[in-house]
């Protein structure tokens, strides 16, 4: 559903992706600084799990991605930086919720159609 490879190591589980756009740190080239990291831990006897997220995110790209993953429900904890010096200026978000991973997923990758680019795997 979210187009990425998925582990799991003890009890939880981890999708990992990046967002496929030009960066740069202080002049130099970046793929690090780009993630989409997605998690369902704590999965109950309900079917629900605490679900996580830390994605990069274009200044822009904020307000739109934000109304959508609000309007669905989902808790945006945190928005902040990580690195200085960044061209563009790229943005963390932080996701949470707790409900049924496959629920959470469908939400997320609806909302990933506000972005320029759709986060891709590894």
């Amino acid at each position: 559903m979210l187009n990425g490879e998925s582990k799991v190591d003890k009890g939880v589980c981890t999708v990992s992706l990046h967002r496929a756009f030009h960066a740069t740190v202080q002049g130099k080239g970046s793929t690090k600084v780009m993630p989409a990291n997605v998690s369902f831990e704590s999965l109950d006897q309900n079917g629900r799990a605490l679900n996580l997220v830390e994605i990069a995110v274009l200044q822009e790209e904020i307000p739109a991605f934000m109304q959508s993953l609000t309007q669905q429900g989902l808790i945006v904890s945190a928005l902040h930086n990580h690195w200085l010096y960044t061209n563009p200026l790229i943005m963390y978000m932080h996701i949470q919720s707790v409900e049924p991973p496959l629920d959470f997923a469908r939400k997320l990758a609806y909302s990933f159609q506000y972005l320029s680019s759709y986060p891709i795997a590894k």
